[in-house]
C-alpha cells in the first residue's frame, strides 16, 4: 500500500534513471537457489505480510497511474509515471524499501482558470518485518515503519518529512481465495505542508484466483485524515488484476472508485515488477 504524498518541482521525468530500471526489470535473472513464490505490494490498496528471500530484491515499478477528483466544482488530475519501489531482503524476515516517483503532473480547474505543476517525487525508507510465514503462506503477519523524506517539490509531495506504522495480516481461505486486512497509523504532513497531524487506515481485501498466472483483488479501504484545516474520511472501492507470465514476472492493472465525497473519484493505473 503505497501511502506516501509523492512531492515534485522539477521539470520533466528522469529519462536515464527510468530506462535503467525498467531494463533490469525485463532483463534474465541468474539461476541460483529456489527462492519462494513471487509475493509483491503492487497491485492493490493493501500491503502484504510476506517479503523478500535474503539477499535477493525485487523491483516494483507503476508505469502510469491517473487519479480524478471533483470539489465543489473544482477539478485536479494527478498523472505520476514511473512510481519506483525497490525491495530487499536482508534477513529471512526482514526486507528494506525505498521508493521514489521519477514524474508527476497535476493540472488543476477552477472557475475557468487550469493551473499545472509537474515534477519528481519524495523519497520513502521503509523496513518490513515479517512475524509468521515470511513467504506469506498460510496466516502471514507483519510490521512495518516507514518515513518520507521531502526530496521533491510542491506538485505531488508532502513538503516535510512523515512518517508511519503499517501492520499487514492475510490468510488463506478455501478454493485459494485469500483474506488480507491492512491497518495503517501515521504523522501525515499537515496540507499546509508545515508539521504533522494523526491519520489512521484500514484496508480489507479479498483475493481470488483466475486462472494459474493470475489473479484478481477486490478491496475496501477507509482512511481518518485529522488535518488541522478540517477532518475527513475517505471510503475507496477497489478492483484489480496481476498476469504472472514467468514465476519472476508480473504485470498489473486496477481502478480505485472514490465510495463518498470525501474521496478521489476515480484511479486508474498499470505496472510492472520483477525479482532482480
Amino acid at each position: 500500500m503505497r501511502v506516501v504524498r509523492q512531492t515534485a518541482t522539477r521539470r520533466g521525468p528522469r529519462v536515464g534513471a527510468t530506462a535503467v530500471l525498467l531494463a533490469a526489470l525485463l532483463s534474465r535473472t541468474a539461476p541460483g537457489q529456489e527462492l519462494r513464490d513471487l509475493c509483491l505490494d503492487r497491485p492493490g490498496l493493501g500491503t502484504p505480510a510476506c517479503t523478500v528471500d535474503r539477499g535477493h530484491a525485487i523491483a516494483e515499478l507503476g508505469l502510469a497511474d491517473w487519479a480524478q477528483d471533483r470539489q465543489s466544482g473544482n477539478r485536479s488530475d494527478t498523472l505520476l509515471v514511473a512510481d519506483a519501489l525497490v525491495r530487499y531482503g536482508v534477513t529471512d524476515s526482514l526486507e528494506a524499501q525505498l521508493g521514489w516517483t521519477a514524474f508527476g503532473h497535476v493540472r488543476e480547474r477552477s472557475d475557468g482558470i487550469t493551473d499545472r505543476n509537474d515534477g519528481t517525487g519524495d523519497l520513502l525508507v521503509a523496513l518490513r518485518q515479517n512475524l509468521h510465514n515470511p513467504d506469506g503462506s498460510g496466516f502471514a503477519s507483519g510490521v512495518m515503519p516507514y518515513l518520507t523524506l521531502p526530496a521533491g517539490g510542491t506538485a505531488i509531495g508532502a513538503g516535510d518529512w512523515g512518517t508511519g506504522l503499517i501492520v499487514p495480516i492475510s490468510t488463506d481461505l478455501p478454493a485459494g481465495m485469500r483474506f488480507s486486512f491492512t491497518g495503517s497509523i501515521e504523522a501525515a504532513v499537515d496540507d499546509d505542508r508545515d508539521g504533522r497531524h494523526l491519520a489512521h487506515a484500514a484496508v480489507v481485501g479479498l483475493d481470488l484466483p483466475a486462472g494459474s498466472a493470475t489473479g484478481v483483488t477486490f478491496e475496501i479501504a477507509a482512511r481518518r485524515d485529522r488535518d488541522p484545516s478540517g477532518s475527513v474520511t475517505e471510503w475507496l472501492g477497489g478492483v484489480s488484476g496481476a498476469w504472472s507470465p514467468t514465476d519472476l514476472l508480473q504485470f498489473d492493472a486496477g481502478a480505485n472508485i472514490g465510495l463518498n465525497r470525501d474521496a478521489t473519484d476515480l484511479q486508474l493505473y498499470l505496472g510492472v515488477a520483477r525479482r532482480l
